[in-house]
């Protein structure tokens, strides 16, 4: 498991002080608020430095933050594409059932008909629910909705993840 955590993706600057334009990657984008300290990570996911964290604001579905050391708009624009995290030991308790993303990253998915269908490389967000990105050998990607009546065992440990896909959904990827 990955100690740190995804939490915001830089998406510019905000103003002209520094002020630091972050779309939140959390279900609880108010944690910005309690947030004295993070960890900027680079656009491939590599930590730069910790980040001392000042205060922070709505602007809608994004939040701004002002950041010690940042306190120009080129400088917080610099940052444009990098990543805010958090060590998962600050990481919010998760309700029984519920999974970071990151931990779901990279297991494979069995079938219990078919066998393996590949890697887990992404995780949609998705209204109705979440969607698994499957990477498959030669094949192209495989997208499985995230739902009970999909999905009844995930295996953090051993990095796996038991799916009943629906009637045809397999089909479809494989015409």
């Amino acid at each position: 498991m990955n100690d740190i955590l995804v939490i915001g993706k830089i998406v510019g600057a905000h103003g002209v002080h520094g002020e630091i334009k972050i779309v939140p990657i959390t279900d609880d984008p108010g944690r910005f608020v309690k947030l004295r300290e993070a960890i900027l990570l680079t656009a491939d996911e590599k930590p730069v430095r910790n980040i001392v964290l000042r205060s922070c604001r709505s602007l809608g579905n994004n939040v701004a933050v002002i950041a010690e050391g940042i306190d120009d708009r080129d400088l917080a624009s610099s940052l444009t594409g990098m990543y805010i995290a958090i060590h998962r030991s600050e990481a919010a308790e998760l309700l029984p059932g519920s999974y970071f993303i990151a931990d779901l990253i990279g297991c494979r998915i069995i079938d219990d008909l078919i066998g393996v269908l590949g890697t887990v490389v992404d995780v949609l967000e998705q209204p109705g629910a979440d969607v698994f990105v499957i990477k498959r050998d030669g094949k192209n990607d495989l997208l499985v909705p995230f739902l009970r009546s999909v999905v009844y065992r995930v295996d953090i440990d051993s990095s796996e993840i038991y799916v009943r896909l629906p009637d045809g959904l397999f089909e479809i990827y494989e015409s």
